[in-house]
């Protein structure tokens, strides 16, 4: 190495550091690679992301590879500004070699390149991916027999294997996923949606259904002008069908079966009876994402809710569970007020029979979920007794006056949301 010209060594070891700056950018980018995301694009028939994930695959072997690359043209480029500096300064030339080689590395072939490949590692990793297929199949034998003595190093700490596999997302995780994706590419409405797609799991069909003393339906013991004047004022298209009471159930009555009979003026009581059909129920406690399912096996749109004790609490549609979903569904005879009314500065209207947790995702609170389902549930119990209008109670991040209490439900209430109560008990 004596008689090399200073330039030519310069000049190498300036591709050292180039090639070290590659492996060190490669490293990242591979590493902070979204995953969905490039599994889409492979999908889609992009080369450097089928590449880029054919890697990852064993990540123990592009590892490996990486590293003993970075690592080898690390000391080579140490050799060269070693006998640089001894040939320019002599003994102290080594000393200033290595201050000057650790600060350039440290710049230029670590924290400049990983920088670039954390912020875009899709630009860098694609390429780049051409290029570490070709190293990882040429240094196999190499990187295997390293693997295999670093196993033996792991094992007392518990480990079997250094292959990568693929882990299951909870789907907490996937929520937050996409909660954290609200500023980047998911619009506010879509994830709305796609967070009531991961709710189903959670929700069950007791806190979405119509509950008990709002169902409509006939009574098939009233006189025959009685049932035909609940048909024609009813603002829904199935009704329960029922002798006195609920729990002496006959059927669905969906208007469509009867609609044409009624224009042809043959709607009798023995046609109507004939047209109901059987009732599907489910437990309460369903996870509404089971009963999607349970609609869809049975060709269903509706259910009936039954406790333990085979007791009626309400009906669950699959347009309950689409709203949920989806939001409210616009119809054309819906001339309901809205649940929750903006009444002024942090204050709102909240209707009593409103679910927790659908008022938790409008207005940003966290009230428990662990007990009733609805607003008014919450107070009467909260409060132990029937509250009175006015009535006030306090919960973590709203206090809650009850506006009026009606058959012994409360019928509003106003919410005013604070951010100075802090984490405190109900």
């Amino acid at each position: 190495m004596d008689h090399v010209p200073i330039g030519i060594l310069v000049f190498f070891l300036i591709i050292c550091l180039l090639i070290s700056a590659f492996f060190s950018s490669s490293e990242t980018a591979m590493m902070s690679l979204n995953r969905y995301k490039t599994k889409h694009l492979a999908e889609e028939g992009h080369r450097g992301a089928q590449r880029a994930l054919h890697l990852l695959k064993r990540p123990d072997r592009l590892l490996g590879t990486i590293l003993l690359g970075n690592n080898f043209v690390n000391i080579v480029a140490t050799s060269l500004a070693t006998i640089i500096g001894i040939r320019l300064l002599g003994d102290v030339g080594v000393l200033l070699a290595t201050i000057i080689l650790t600060i350039v590395v440290l710049i230029f072939s670590e924290v400049a390149p990983k920088t670039l490949a954390a912020i875009s590692p899709q630009r860098i990793a694609f390429p780049a991916s051409w290029v570490l297929r070709f190293l990882v199949k040429l240094l196999y034998p190499l990187v295997a027999m390293i693997n295999i003595l670093v196993l033996l190093i792991l094992r007392p700490f518990g480990v079997r294997s250094v292959t990568g596999g693929d882990e299951l997302i909870t789907n907490e995780e996937l929520k937050t996923i996409v909660l954290s994706s609200s500023t980047q590419s998911i619009s506010p409405e879509r994830q709305d949606m796609l967070m009531g797609v991961l709710e189903l799991e959670d929700i069950s069909v007791d806190e979405a259904m119509v509950p008990r003393n709002e169902l409509e339906g006939v009574d098939l013991n009233d006189p025959w002008d009685e049932i035909i004047k609940q048909i024609t004022n009813s603002r829904h298209g199935r009704l329960v069908a029922y002798r006195d009471n609920l729990d002496r159930m006959e059927g669905m009555l969906h208007l469509r079966d009867i609609i044409w009979l009624f224009h042809e003026k043959r709607l009798d009581k023995p046609s109507l009876m004939q047209a109901l059909r059987p009732c599907l129920y489910v437990p309460e406690g369903t996870p509404l994402r089971a009963q999607l399912f349970h609609f869809q096996q049975h060709r269903a749109r509706s259910a009936l809710v039954v406790d333990e004790y085979g007791d009626i609490q309400g009906l669950i549609t699959l347009e309950d569970i689409l709203t949920h979903i989806v939001g409210d569904l616009v119809s054309d005879h819906d001339d309901e007020s809205p649940e929750i009314v903006h009444h002024r500065d942090q204050i709102y209207h909240v209707e009593g029979s409103m679910s927790l947790r659908q008022i938790n995702r409008e207005l940003g609170l966290k009230l428990p979920l662990d007990g009733p389902n609805t607003l008014s549930g919450l107070i009467i119990e909260t409060l132990g007794n029937f509250p009175e209008a006015g009535t006030e109670v306090q919960f973590n991040g709203c206090t809650v006056q009850v506006i009026d209490f009606i058959d012994g439900v409360v019928g509003q209430a106003e919410v005013h949301v604070v951010d100075d109560l802090g984490d405190r008990e109900v």
